[in-house]
């Protein structure tokens, strides 16, 4: 199902945050059952554009949305702006716009991060929580402190957490380090496109302030999970491994499914869109 064969177009909407105007990308009956989409690092709403419709076809309203820092009229110039209660408050505040007391979330990335942390907060908001690549925080800081593999697959972060130097290493002939990290797995022209927003001025400072908000690295208020879970990983995720996956489960309570794309890299919505549509539309259907 793509946005080209699904009864329902893909619509682009504006929210309206406080004194900030988020772009979204829409799909669905308006009373469907409300479907958050939070992207992650460095992309953009666009990045569930292979997902939005097979949502849409199942019922649901699925809503994707450029995130704080990501939309040109959302980037608040200081680094607190972005710290994780702040995101979560956008998050509530999209659904809020839609009407939607409680809501499905799915997040890749950083938006899986921000799931979690979301889930462990808000359960009476929320009827399931999907996070596609990234373990539970609390998960993910036990490895980076205690497993080797998982340290070095996190050594990119303190660049990232290096204001300036970052910008200038990113962007640097002609974006090839952002380049590369998306291996080959998205689209060119969906890899163009994110750049050449990341290269708007300020763009790339205020995506990075995501990594920059926290006090240590991966230092996410991250309670345990008591809503319905399901946490898709692929086997060949070069940013984070199989002993943080791993770990995820330790910290849910509630119905709990783990499933490891054999093969997968990092960029699931992308890469495996049908894959990760037929996983979320059996998960949310479970739970509805």
């Amino acid at each position: 199902m793509t946005a080209d064969t699904s009864p329902y177009p893909l619509e682009h909407l504006k929210i309206q945050v406080g004194p900030h105007t988020h772009g979204a990308l829409a799909a669905g009956p308006a009373d469907g059952e409300l479907v958050l989409l939070l992207h992650g690092w460095p992309e953009f709403a666009d990045s569930w554009s292979e997902v939005l419709p097979g949502l849409a076809a199942a019922g649901y309203r699925a809503l994707a949305v450029d995130q704080r820092g990501y939309a040109p009229g959302a980037r608040p110039g200081d680094v607190a702006s972005y710290a994780v209660t702040e995101l979560v408050a956008d998050a509530l505040a999209f659904a809020d716009s839609q009407g939607a007391d409680r809501f499905h979330v799915v997040g890749h990335d950083w938006g899986g991060l921000l799931a979690w942390v979301l889930a462990g907060a808000h359960p009476d908001r929320l009827r399931s929580v999907t996070s596609l690549a990234t373990p539970h925080p609390g998960a993910l800081r036990r490895a980076v402190t205690e497993d080797a593999d998982q340290q070095a697959r996190s050594e990119y972060v303190g660049l990232f957490r290096t204001p300036g130097t970052a910008e200038e290493s990113l962007l640097a002939d002609g974006a090839a380090l952002m380049r590369q990290a998306f291996g080959g797995h998205v689209p060119d022209a969906l890899v163009d496109a994110n750049i050449r927003r990341l290269s708007e001025p300020g763009a790339l400072t205020a995506s990075l302030n995501w990594y920059r908000a926290p006090a240590e690295t991966f230092a996410l208020p991250a309670a345990r999970i008591t809503v319905p879970a399901l946490y898709v990983w692929g086997t060949e995720d070069i940013a984070l491994g199989r002993t943080a996956a791993e770990l995820t489960a330790e910290w849910v309570d509630g119905p709990y499914r783990f499933e490891a794309l054999d093969g997968a890299s990092h960029w699931l919505p992308e890469e495996v869109p049908d894959q990760v549509t037929a996983l979320l539309v059996e998960h949310l259907g479970r739970h509805s």
